[in-house]
């Protein structure tokens, strides 16, 4: 029996879209003004779309490894590497940014976590490596554990949003574009935010293999999640910037809970602080999955080192997730003497960078099939959704920094020498043991 039911997928995606993102970007569009407001409206067409694209091709192609899958079957090995190599990337590097935020608000109930450098790194360590064992003991119950966090994040996030809409001054709308720079600039740059918290789209069809009734479910499951997290999102962002003048709003550590503090009381802080606790464990376990799937898919298909193959006997991943979350623990310690808010801040414009590339390639790579295998009916309607897709992508890395975007070409290109030895040992294979894809 497959391990991922229809309910487990849809909070699969809805984890992972909904994690850190709803309770800090607030206070970092709040430096553009209101009119980050219409960027939500930009990236949420654009996440749409997105999400048609994945769910079409998980139709076409249902393959493990998302847009791996999807990418090397149109651009062949080369590319498919690449891919499949940034989205690792961003999976264990954005694992670090949800983990931040997790920290900021722990702080919340124990300060002494963000006034002591040592005990933030413990905890986050701890939690990631806990999770990490709950992703190796078996992905079904990381779907359980998935389901439990999306539920009870979603009732107090619900909750104050909607009673929110009852405080808003209209008046806080007032301070449009407080950029000084053009409309243009200011809607592209906080476009260029939005997309961190709307990354997620394809988290349905990375475990395709562990998915009941892929074809039914993978679809539905992508849309309908991507749908309830883009509400969640803009009216909760509408709701704190009606609540929280700007000018205080861009100074926020925590804009979510001060909008409850304002509108429900003392204790409304404290419920969100949780809320937000419960919301960064479940997109962090929703992720650390997705972080051993995705190298795993590719070993399997010879483009990653077979080292990457080993699973556990409860048929997980294990030399993926161990070494992805290695690398969240030495990322970690190299920003180990940052603020906080600078590490997040870091963290998620080199993960959105990486994960814009992806997006790009994968519309693309639809396209590419479909002429592959000549399935030309009704085409130039399916790709009319494909050509806004690119534009939005093309919109969104020009808004983002462009430092940043250098920095991630940089890190992709340090894949190629992994490429080239993955290349080498399958034309001079040697004495290679058989014994790495088993099991422990």
């Amino acid at each position: 029996m497959k391990a991922l039911s229809i309910w487990m997928l849809i909070a699969l995606v809805i984890g992972n879209m909904v994690g850190s993102g709803v309770f800090l970007l607030p206070s970092s569009l709040a430096q553009y003004g209101s009119i980050s407001i219409f960027a939500w409206v930009f990236t949420s067409v654009g996440a749409i779309l997105i999400a048609i694209i994945f769910s079409r091709l998980s139709v076409l192609l249902p393959k493990d490894g998302g847009p791996y899958a999807y990418c090397h079957e149109a651009f062949g090995n080369f590319v498919g590497f690449q891919i499949a190599y940034l989205y690792w990337i961003y999976s264990w590097v954005g694992n670090a940014a949800i983990a931040t935020s997790l920290v900021s608000y722990m702080s919340y109930f124990f300060p002494i976590i963000s006034n002591n450098n040592l005990a933030s790194f413990l905890m986050i360590a701890g939690i990631i490596w806990a999770l990490t064992i709950i992703n190796i003991l078996g992905i079904r119950k990381a779907g359980t554990v998935q389901m439990i966090t999306v539920f009870l994040k979603m009732i107090p996030l619900v909750l104050v949003s909607f009673l929110g809409l009852f405080f808003i001054k209209l008046n806080h709308f007032a301070a449009f574009n407080v950029t000084h720079q053009s409309n243009f600039m200011a809607l592209s740059g906080s476009a260029a935010l939005t997309m961190w918290a709307l990354t997620g789209v394809e988290s349905a069809t990375v475990p395709v293999d562990h998915i009941q009734n892929p074809r039914r479910n993978i679809p539905f499951a992508t849309i309908f999640g991507t749908s309830i997290a883009i509400i969640l999102y803009v009216l909760s962002t509408v709701v704190v910037m009606g609540i929280i003048p700007m000018n205080m709003l861009v100074n926020s550590t925590a804009p979510f809970a001060d909008a409850a503090t304002l509108t429900i009381g003392n204790i409304g802080g404290g419920v969100v602080a949780i809320a937000a606790i419960i919301s960064s464990v479940g997109a962090l376990n929703g992720w650390i999955l997705l972080q051993g799937q995705v190298p795993y898919a590719a070993s399997m298909n010879k483009a990653f080192p077979r080292f990457f193959t080993r699973v556990s006997r409860y048929d997980t991943p294990v030399n993926a997730l161990v070494l992805s979350s290695v690398l969240i623990t030495i990322l970690l310690i190299m920003n180990y003497n940052k603020g906080l808010v600078d590490k997040f801040t870091s963290i998620i414009s080199l993960a959105t960078d990486s994960i814009l590339i992806v997006y790009g390639f994968t519309v693309l790579a639809e396209i590419v099939i479909l002429i592959q295998r000549k399935q030309y009916k009704h085409f130039y309607k399916k790709i009319s959704v494909n050509i806004l897709a690119v534009i939005y992508v093309a919109w969104a890395c020009y808004g983002s920094d462009h430092k940043t975007m250098m920095y991630c070409l940089l890190l992709a290109l340090s894949g190629v020498p992994i490429y080239l030895f993955t290349q080498w040992k399958m034309i001079y294979p040697g004495n290679q043991s058989t014994s790495l894809a088993g099991t422990i």
